[in-house]
């Protein structure tokens, strides 16, 4: 057996502070299992105290000494030992429901005070009216006493209830009125009280005071007894103001007056009980209950049943009966609990008990189906018949709602489970559609003009229910379809059984008005058949949650909520005469700026300076509200949170529209975002880290939108049209938001300006904002991750800015006429970019994102080599010498890119940006070795000098061009290692044409030259389309050979060279076969363009091929070849002539002399075209190349 109610010596626990749960004990009643068992959840009754068994003859009509008198072990006013004996008020269960809101809604089947429940489980034996009020909350039912006559008596005095009054005459039996007490009821309370009294003496003994005091028998007792009789009904217009104002505070009526609160759980059946019985312990009898019967009158079914059921909610094993006559104490009787059903003239079934407990609980769950609601549970006095009614139903017929007094109750309590259901922190989203229906049918029952705060609060936590900052899955799964009240309040849908087995609606045999009724049971009996009404929940699914098909749905749907909040805030502060009449209706201009109104960048600082001190004054507390309302007032930090939701829910509704690349709706929607938040500091006295962090997240945001509108500045029409509309709703919560500020303060970030540089400038400054925030909020420690990813942004946006001021520059040098010097304007540009440049390294380097910080040092050397392209000097249109101010920019140039590659480290951390620094680096070199070599500063050094600075150049450019790695770049580093191993080749050339004397130094160079020329051929054998280059590197070895054979005195040596300039020219060959076979596809082209009639000209099919070059090259070639060949023609015949015959030397001769031949006759004819004359040479070098594959050997 667990422990009675309330054990011996133990504190009471505060109100809604749950025990320790207790296995309930298996009762074996009577040859039937019933389950039960309790566990106190409250108790405010002292350490049980001892029953003192009172001596034979005692006479309970003397009263005790302590009658009536405060006690220790009483407890307050003497009341609470013995019970409350106090007729139950009208709202109870909602007293017990607000303490244990965990309770409700899930847990509990029923809350009740347990003298309701013995009155429901009495139905079938008992012949008395039974009233009460059901309430359904969730899966629970509230059940109280509704007493119609004290109703009655309200509606003659004060003309409310008049059309509940009609209703009963007309359709209940006019007949039953409320018996008058007699005087043996107050003469058996009197005798009770004093019993009870006496029984909790220390000394055991009765004491009866002086008869003087024999007044108080009656009176005190009677009158008490009369006055809370009469239950206290709250008016039907009135609600106290501590309710409206303050949901959590209890309002007197609703409070839980019981000294016990006890969870029941009856075979499968929870309940949530209140309960008054005095319950005494300690010595043999650890728990009892105490009962003073007349001995006159045996036991009956009923006093059974109530004895056996209260026994059972306290948990008491044992039941002390004190037996009297006329007041005499005659005899105790002790009872187990266990035994009560089977007494004489008291016997009853548990098993039956248990059946009608089901029953009843499933006729009203089946039936007190809307929630908000009233029923009313109704049999007349001798009646068989139990009918339901839905007083709401036939109230709203009638008159308003408000004249139902429990409206209020009923609606504090659906708010109360919505927010306990919202408090706990791992809700599970399926219940969000049973918090939406609560919330939903609390609003159904309250007037605004009544419950602006109730109201205000409600649709906040509706708007709560949408998760804007979650992505939103793709199966919806976030919100079940049906999150509605099925889902909280019915396992299953079922089929409804038909009328016969549910009790119910055929009215045959009742009144005709009884189709008023919802449901009506046809006789009592049928409660104590097992499963005679089976739990079917007939719910009407009528608030599923809703599934947002997307993100704008679920914000708009946010916004609404958020917008009835604000109304009823707004409605609730007193209007100030002051306050500007703007009419909702009306739009709010959104200011648009374009470059000739507005002041630039230099405005913009200006403004975000006034900006950043107002944000300083939000940190000392300063604040001020146009509307009057006043701080800490409920209204106050209601709105605080709706426009904080709404500037959240505005913030979402911009991301998702940059997304889809709407940028000027995305401006609207950050405009109104922050236009929200700028209300908000100007209400809040202290701006919290998670609001300060959500700023700098908008002010993120609008830089981001700012920067997209600057890069995609084709569409401005119809992002200034997205830009300018505006929706009822967003004009509505600007009109609150405008009766508590300006909104005024982020206007310089969210205004759509037309000006690139302006844009550009006012992304730059959200960022600034946004990190200047972060850092007088000592919040970047906090949040790292923001502070990086604004640092970022700004490095990023310091780079567009000064790219933008680069190529402005750029623009400015080609259209500088003539040889004008570097303007002013080109300088401050340049300035303003290397500024910016700057700015972003040092961001990227903070955050150290070293790839991002080598761009724009890559960046930064670019702008070194448009300055250095600037100070190029030149008469006329003839260039100067290279000039010391280009040497200095050009190294300036290729210090940052050298700190570019520092700052990467290595190839793995970017390859791509690796590779595009080293193009850059060999770029730079290379231009600046051309530009010393093409334009020597012969009036400055000497020409030894010039020559290895080039030198040296050529070499570092060659050592970051990169012609190994393959990659799209790779043809370009190829042809660029090419054209440096051609220059060298041709520089080395010259100095030795050049060159008199050392005859070392014209070694090295000549060893130099060759070197350069054969890997130049080398690399442009690789590419396919530079024959030319090809061709004039060739030449130029050839030219080289000829210069080498001029200075050579022997034949032999003569010979060996010439040879070796002829080999050269045979391996012109595939430079040939290149051209001619770009001529050809060229020659197609024009013949295909004319069958189709277009006239396309040459030269946009010969693109491709520079033919003047090729003309100019091949008219070189030609003459080269032919003098090799009329040289070789005379050094082999004179070598014949003088030594005699050779056979490889005169097959080599023989066809040196026809290729010669028909060299001749080729270039004499002047009209063979250019593919004509490549097709000869081919002809004749494939001529050359037989016959030194065929005696090749001789000619060494």
């Amino acid at each position: 057996m667990e422990e009675p109610c309330g054990p011996a010596g133990a504190a009471a626990p505060l109100r809604g502070d749950a025990e320790e749960p207790k296995q309930g004990s298996v009762l074996f009643l009577g040859g039937n299992e019933v389950k039960s068992s309790a566990v106190v959840k409250y108790s405010s009754a002292p350490p049980q105290a001892a029953f003192a068994r009172l001596q034979e003859k005692t006479d309970l009509k003397l009263p005790p000494a302590n009658w009536l008198r405060e006690s220790a072990k009483l407890g307050p006013a003497g009341t609470t030992i013995l019970g409350n004996n106090k007729k139950s008020k009208p709202f109870s269960s909602f007293g017990m429901a607000y303490d244990f809101i965990d309770s409700v809604g899930n847990d509990v089947d029923v809350v009740s005070d347990s003298e309701n429940i013995k009155k429901l489980l009495k139905i079938p034996y008992s012949k008395s009216h039974v009233s009460m009020a059901v309430h359904r909350i969730g899966r629970t039912l509230l059940l109280d006493e509704l007493d119609i006559q004290e109703l009655f008596m309200r509606s003659s005095q004060t003309g409310d209830w008049t059309w509940l009054k009609e209703f009963y005459q007309r359709l209940i039996d006019q007949k039953w009125q409320r018996k008058k007490k007699s005087k043996e009821h107050w003469y058996q309370k009197a005798i009770l009280s004093k019993f009870l009294y006496y029984s909790i003496n220390g000394d055991g003994a009765a004491q009866p005071v002086p008869s003087t005091s024999k007044q108080h028998q009656e009176g005190p007792v009677s009158g008490e007894s009369d006055e809370t009789g009469r239950a206290s009904w709250p008016a039907p217009f009135e609600m106290p103001s501590s309710l409206s104002e303050d949901p959590g505070a209890s309002n007197q009526g609703l409070k839980n007056d019981f000294v016990r609160n006890i969870l029941w759980t009856f075979e499968d059946i929870h309940m949530l009980v209140g309960s008054n019985m005095p319950i005494f312990g300690g010595g043999r009898y650890p728990a009892v209950s105490l009962r003073l019967r007349d001995n006159n009158k045996p036991i009956n079914v009923l006093t059974g049943i109530d004895y056996w059921l209260d026994n059972l909610i306290c948990n008491v094993p044992e039941l002390v009966m004190c037996f009297h006559v006329n007041g005499i104490v005659q005899k105790y009787e002790m009872i187990k609990t266990e035994d009560i059903p089977n007494l004489e003239n008291s016997n009853f079934s548990t098993k039956v008990i248990k059946d009608i407990a089901q029953n009843i609980l499933s006729f009203l769950k089946s039936n007190c189906t809307k929630e908000g609601h009233t029923y009313w549970l109704f049999k007349a006095s001798g009646s068989d018949i139990v009918k339901l009614y839905d007083l709401t139903t036939l109230c709203e017929e009638t008159e308003d709602k408000y004249q139902n007094p429990f409206t209020m109750p009923v609606a504090i309590l659906l708010y109360k489970v919505a927010c306990n259901m919202m408090l706990k922190k791992n809700q599970n989203k399926k219940h969000y559609g049973t918090i939406r229906t609560l919330l939903l049918n609390c609003l159904k029952l309250l007037d605004n003009g009544r419950h602006p705060q109730i109201i205000a609060s409600a649709n906040y936590m509706l708007s709560e229910l949408f998760q804007l900052d979650e992505p939103k899955k793709e199966d919806s799964t976030d919100f079940p379809i049906n999150g509605n009240s099925d889902e909280s309040y019915s396992e299953e849908e079922e089929e409804m059984p038909d009328s016969d087995e549910n009790g119910s609606y055929s009215n045959s045999s009742d009144p005709p008005d009884d189709n008023k009724a919802v449901a009506i049971i046809k006789s009592v009996g049928e409660l104590s058949v097992p499963e005679k009404y089976k739990s079917v929940h007939r719910i009407r699914p009528s608030c599923a949650f809703p599934v947002c098909h997307g993100t704008e749905e679920r914000c708009r749907l946010v916004l609404n909520y958020v917008l009835e909040g604000l109304k009823s805030v707004d409605s609730s502060v007193k209007k100030e005469g002051d306050l500007p009449a703007a009419d909702p209706s009306t739009p709010i201009p959104l200011k648009y700026e374009d470059e000739s109104t507005s002041g630039g960048p230099e405005c913009l600082e200006k403004q975000m300076a006034l900006f950043l001190d107002k944000m300083g004054s939000f940190q000392k507390g300063k604040h001020s509200s146009q509307s009057g309302m006043i701080p800490g007032s409920w209204q106050y930090k209601m709105k605080l949170q709706l426009i904080l939701k709404s500037s959240k829910a505005y913030y979402v509704l911009s991301e998702a529209a940059m997304i889809l690349q709407k940028y000027g709706r995305a401006l609207r929607y950050i405009k109104l975002a922050l236009q929200c938040h700028d209300t908000y500091c100007c209400l809040c006295a202290s701006m919290l880290p998670e609001v300060l962090v959500f700023l700098c997240q908008c002010l993120t945001l609008c830089g981001d939108i700012q920067l997209m509108l600057a890069q995609n500045a084709n569409n401005r029409a119809a992002y200034l049209e997205e830009y300018n509309y505006q929706t009822k709703e967003d004009q509505e919560i600007l009109h609150s938001l405008h009766r508590e500020s300006r909104c005024q303060v982020f206007a310089w970030a969210t205004d759509l300006f037309t000006d690139l540089e302006c844009q550009l400038s006012i992304s730059c400054k959200c960022y600034e904002a946004a990190y200047e925030i972060l850092l007088f909020s000592n919040l970047k420690n906090q949040n790292p991750e923001q502070r990086i990813q604004v640092l970022k942004r700004m490095g990023n946006i310091r780079n567009e800015i000064g790219v933008f001021y680069m190529n402005q520059a750029a623009a400015v040098q080609t259209q500088r006429v003539g040889n004008k010097n570097v303007s002013t304007t080109e300088q401050q540009l340049w300035k303003k970019s290397f500024s910016c440049f700057e700015e972003g390294i040092q961001n990227f380097e903070s955050i150290d994102d070293a790839t991002n910080a080598a761009l724009l040092l890559c960046n930064t050397g670019r702008l070194m080599r448009i300055c250095a392209q600037a100070h190029c000097v030149t008469e006329g249109d003839l260039k100067k010498e290279f000039s010391p101010e280009e040497a200095l920019y050009y190294n300036k140039a290729i210090d940052y890119y050298l700190k570019a590659l520092r700052s990467l480290g290595k190839r793995d951390v970017h390859p791509a940006v690796w590779d595009s620094v080293n193009w850059e680096l060999s770029t730079t070199y290379f231009t600046m070795a051309t530009l010393q070599q093409d334009y020597a500063p012969l009036s400055r050094k000497a020409q030894e000098q010039i020559e290895k600075e080039v030198s040296e150049a050529m070499m570092k450019s060659l050592k970051y061009c990169d012609v190994d790695t393959v990659s799209a770049r790779q043809p370009l580093c190829q042809y660029r290692a090419a054209t440096i191993h051609h220059r060298l080749a041709s520089m080395y050339h010259s100095c030795l044409r050049n060159q008199v004397g050392d005859e070392h130094l014209r070694k090295q160079h000549r060893i130099l030259a060759d070197l350069h020329y054969s890997k130049a051929v080398r690399l442009f054998q690789l590419l396919n389309d530079a024959p030319c280059e090809l061709l004039r590197v060739q030449l130029e070895r050839v030219a080289f050979a000829e210069f080498q054979m001029a200075s050579q005195n022997s034949s032999a040596g003569k010979l060996k060279t010439l040879f070796g300039a002829l080999d050269i020219m045979v391996k012109t060959k595939s430079a040939f076969q290149l051209i001619r076979k770009e001529l050809v596809a060229e020659s197609e082209q024009i013949s295909k363009d004319k069958s189709s009639a277009e006239n396309t000209s040459p030269n946009d099919s010969s693109a491709g091929l520079n033919k003047e070059e090729v003309l100019k090259l091949l008219g070189i070639f030609e003459s080269r070849m032919s003098f090799l060949l009329l040289q070789s023609i005379k050094l082999l015949t004179s070598t014949k002539k003088k030594i005699g015959g050779i056979n490889e030397e005169e097959a080599v001769l023989k066809t040196n002399k026809q290729v010669y031949s028909l060299l001749l006759r080729a270039t004499a004819n002047k009209s063979t075209t250019l593919l004509e004359r490549i097709e000869v040479v081919l002809s004749l070098l494939g001529q050359l190349t037989q016959d030194n594959a065929a005696g090749g050997g001789g000619i060494q």
